[in-house]
């Protein structure tokens, strides 16, 4: 007889999300099925006490709270949880030194997957190219991300649009079509 550890509906749930932003991370472009709606699922799944972490919404704030994360303005945060993107907050991002260029921030925003303009996401983790529509971000997003990011340098960006979600890492060209 085997005797494992069964886990909650909770820690299942964490494990699935998690589970969803690293193949997200891992195949970009490529939308993943999160276990539920919404950004807090990403706050129990990837926010600790080892974290600083920037909330935008009061809400997802006191839930990392709970976690016992460092909550820190949008330039000193690990994670970055926005509904909207505001103008600056892409040169304000942690984007690591070229010594240590996996210390560069997440953004995690909410996005439109079914309408927006066309993308074409190439590099590591794609077999060719894959296109996406990405609505709900500001026309000039893309041209912002491209003039912020240094390569190796720079940061990820997890898209939610409910209870999805799209990985796009810091190695990822995006063209818009």
């Amino acid at each position: 007889m085997s005797v494992h550890p069964v886990p909650s509906d909770f820690e299942a749930r964490c494990n699935a999300a998690f589970e969803a932003v690293m193949w997200a991370m891992a195949r970009p472009g490529l939308v993943r099925d999160l276990p539920t709606t919404g950004m807090a699922q990403l706050v129990e799944a990837l926010i600790d006490r080892e974290c600083a972490v920037y909330c935008a919404e009061p809400g997802l704030a006191e839930l990392a709270e709970k976690t016992g994360a460092l909550a820190v303005a949008p330039d000193r945060a690990d994670h970055v949880f926005v509904d909207d993107i505001p103008d600056r907050l892409l040169t304000q991002l942690n984007c690591g030194t070229d010594l240590h260029p996996d210390d560069g921030a997440t953004l995690i925003a909410k996005a439109d997957f079914s309408n927006g303009p066309q993308l074409r996401l190439t590099g590591p983790g794609i077999d060719g190219h894959v296109v996406v529509s990405v609505g709900g971000l500001a026309h000039d997003f893309w041209q912002h991300r491209r003039r912020a990011l240094r390569y190796p340098m720079g940061f990820e960006i997890l898209l939610v649009d409910g209870a999805r979600v799209l990985g796009i890492p810091r190695s990822t060209i995006v063209e818009v079509l």
